[in-house]
């Protein structure tokens, strides 16, 4: 078990020092609380689009971190030779890549975490026709990412530190204090939609993104065995666009009782029972967590099908 601990660590720490994590952490976050931003004029709709919004944000962000945090975890390990160096340790295969799984999970967690603050500011933020900019709950929150990078450019120059993971972990905390700070501190003018509360029904639907993300990261680092970072981008946006119409592709032939419309069904998974955004749009207001411990039994399931194939592939991998 600590050579397992040893592994996904070194990957967690390894992915948030690329400077693309740091740069699509803060981009997504900093583009959810822009789309609260603007005049929408959406005839009384103006806090769901903006919210449904912010999530797909949420989403898309995962996918693309997914994707590229798998290729260079394994990958570019496998390509630079570092993977057969640990491989020649006593650590089987499978062990190796299940480790490399936790800390690419660990990875996307603190991006869910730090967007999922954005979509809850997103939620505070949002103003009808009759309101106006929360300039203050901006103005807070822009200070806490200068913050954290300045934390972190002090800690590289005179601490001989690495910046970006210092970014990282100060932007963090730094997002998680300006959050705090907004919700307990700030009021808003309230419009017809109730501007200046935040959704709480948000916390359960950014949850089941963060586990649909973690079978984009299973599916990407099952690639990643064989494909390089393009070739896995291809193929898990494959399985994310088909996975979003599932239901209209696969679902009512495999209900007729279609065999190969059934084993597609089940074989690609469906984004749709990750997307809690239509049920809180028709004014359903409790949590839903009994549906949200189904969904990770789901996601283990699934994850851990998608790793099993990608063990068998890695254990035929020629290294040398």
């Amino acid at each position: 078990m600590r050579q397992f601990f040893t592994i996904a660590t070194n990957a967690f720490m390894e992915l948030v020092r690329q400077p693309v994590f740091l740069l699509l952490m803060t981009g997504s976050v900093l583009f959810e609380l822009f789309l609260a931003v603007p005049y929408y004029f959406a005839f009384g709709d103006e806090s769901k689009l903006v919210k449904n919004s912010a999530l797909a944000v949420m989403l898309l962000a995962g996918l693309f971190g997914a994707v590229l945090s798998a290729s260079a975890s394994l990958a570019r390990e496998i390509r630079v030779g570092t993977a057969l160096a640990v491989l020649s340790k006593p650590i089987g295969r499978a062990q190796f890549l299940l480790a490399k799984f936790a800390g690419l999970a660990a990875a996307l967690t603190v991006l869910a975490y730090v967007d999922l603050i954005g979509v809850l500011l997103c939620s505070k933020m949002a103003f009808d026709a009759y309101g106006s900019t929360d300039l203050v709950a901006l103005g807070i929150f822009a200070a806490g990412v200068a913050i954290a990078y300045a934390l972190g450019g002090f800690s590289n120059f005179f601490l001989r530190r690495p910046f970006v993971s210092d970014a990282v972990f100060a932007l963090v905390v730094m997002a998680t204090i300006a959050a705090f700070v907004i919700f307990r501190f700030t009021e808003s003018e309230t419009g017809f939609y109730a501007q200046g509360h935040v959704d709480w029904r948000l916390v359960p639907a950014g949850i089941l993104i963060l586990f649909a993300l973690w079978i984009l990261a299973a599916l990407a680092l099952a690639c990643s065995t064989r494909l390089d970072t393009i070739p896995t981008l291809a193929v898990c946006s494959a399985f994310f666009l088909i996975g979003l119409m599932s239901d209209y592709l696969f679902g009512q032939r495999a209900a007729a009782g279609n065999w190969w419309a059934s084993t597609l069904y089940t074989v690609i998974p469906n984004w749709q029972l990750f997307w809690l955004a239509d049920a809180l749009d028709m004014g359903k207001s409790t949590f839903h967590w009994h549906y949200v411990a189904r969904a990770f039994a789901y996601t283990v399931g699934y994850a851990g099908a998608a790793l099993a194939v990608g063990t068998a592939l890695f254990e035929e991998r020629e290294l040398s």
